[in-house]
């Protein structure tokens, strides 16, 4: 049984409700959208093939408490599923970074998924899958990435329609690095009360978003 793996590396969470913890990253190669604000397209293709053996015993070796399976797109790749129950059964505390496009109802619920709702400005909202919502539970995530105003104001429709806050373990307004002022997205969440987390990704402040961190 095999995954294609782009990398594996330890470094921060810079993101989701670990943030700031030392975490291991296992990034499978691949993914079915085109998201406008992609900062992880050289993970799209290459990689290199291993085994679950293989990667269980690499994560192993930065003796983790956590572990982060993120893309790409995870779930593309059919053997993420036994992979992530394998990081479970070892002793982890996991996360799933996935796009919402795919089915996480056959991911082991001992896994934190982080299912981000594409927004309009994503280019790529045609693709989420709604019916992900009714599985999610007090240990998963729901993340929107905000490249505009319009697009918070659809974040804040979709909160509502689902009752997501209550939900969800955590709902993460993340701004798109460039395209929206964290300082204007931090007084929309204020102004409008909203029970959600702002985000911001560390390993663009910390590191530059330099691969590998």
């Amino acid at each position: 049984m095999t995954l294609r793996i782009t990398e594996i590396f330890y470094s921060l969470q810079g993101e989701t409700r670990t943030s700031g913890l030392p975490t291991v990253f296992v990034r499978l190669t691949g993914c079915p959208l085109r998201c406008q604000y992609c900062d992880t397209a050289y993970a799209f293709s290459g990689g290199e093939l291993m085994t679950l053996d293989a990667i269980v015993e690499r994560v192993a070796s930065y003796n983790p408490r956590y572990v982060c399976v993120t893309g790409g797109e995870p779930l593309a790749q059919p053997n993420c599923v036994p992979l992530l129950q394998r990081l479970c059964d070892a002793g982890y505390e996991v996360s799933l970074e996935t796009s919402g496009a795919l089915d996480i109802s056959v991911v082991d619920e001992r896994v934190s998924r982080v299912v981000d709702l594409k927004t309009p400005g994503s280019a790529e909202v045609a693709r989420n899958r709604y019916e992900n919502i009714a599985c999610i539970t007090r240990n998963d995530q729901v993340k929107f990435v905000i490249c505009s105003r319009e697009d918070y104001d659809w974040a804040v429709s979709k909160l509502i329609e689902y009752g997501l806050d209550r939900r969800a373990g955590e709902v993460l307004f993340s701004p798109s690095h460039g395209q929206v002022d964290v300082r204007a997205l931090a007084d929309w969440i204020v102004a409008d009360n909203l029970p959600v987390r702002l985000q911001l990704q560390l390993h663009k402040i910390i590191w530059n978003d330099a691969p590998g961190h």
